[in-house]
């Protein structure tokens, strides 16, 4: 038989976290052409350093904006994470790429 304070527990533990640390914001907007690409680029890095994500686009709407949302609690990290991408620039980027290839690494191994 369960005790007043197990079944305390039990409810606290099933009921949902209603604060706002999980309240998505975006972190990057555009409606460029090329907007649901770039995007898929955002979301992929941040997915990438852990920071989850949430991508919305209009999906029969070329015109319509595409965003990229973290939670509200991630929003700082994402925002540094981004800044800190950039500032390397795409040099970083092409030089990560040829050490991912030359130690052998394969996105897909199969």
């Amino acid at each position: 038989m369960n005790g007043p304070y197990e079944d305390a527990e039990l409810e606290a533990a099933e009921q949902p976290d209603a604060s706002h640390d999980l309240d998505m914001e975006t972190v990057f907007a555009s409606d460029a052409h090329n907007a649901e690409m770039l995007a898929l680029e955002v979301q992929s890095f941040l997915e990438a350093q852990g920071i989850p994500t949430l991508l919305l686009r209009g999906a029969q709407i070329a015109s319509l904006p595409c965003e990229v949302r973290v939670p509200r609690s991630r929003l700082e990290e994402a925002r540094a994470v981004l800044a800190a991408a950039e500032e390397s620039g795409p040099e970083a980027a092409a030089e990560a790429e040829r050490q991912f290839e030359a130690a052998g690494g394969s996105e897909n191994p199969e």
